[in-house]
């Protein structure tokens, strides 16, 4: 979890990301983030997050980013 913390404060540092559940909701990440983002996760975490994968729910948290990484590792 402490990486994808990492990940998302090199995006945008001003969140406190341990406690924020509406990331999308609130524009915290945009859809240029979300894209940069799965890429990133994607070579971090040796996963591939599908186009179905993209949804709010999974990327309002990290918390629920951590989930579905968990998710897609297994």
């Amino acid at each position: 979890m402490e990486e994808l913390i990492d990940i998302l404060e090199e995006i945008n540092p001003d969140v406190d990301y341990e406690t924020c559940d509406t990331l999308i909701d609130d524009g915290y990440l945009d859809s240029f983030a979300i894209v940069s983002l799965v890429g990133e996760l994607n070579d971090t975490f040796d996963i591939e997050i599908s186009p179905a994968d993209i949804i709010p729910e999974n990327f309002n948290s990290a918390a629920a980013m951590w989930a579905m990484i968990q998710n897609l590792s297994e």
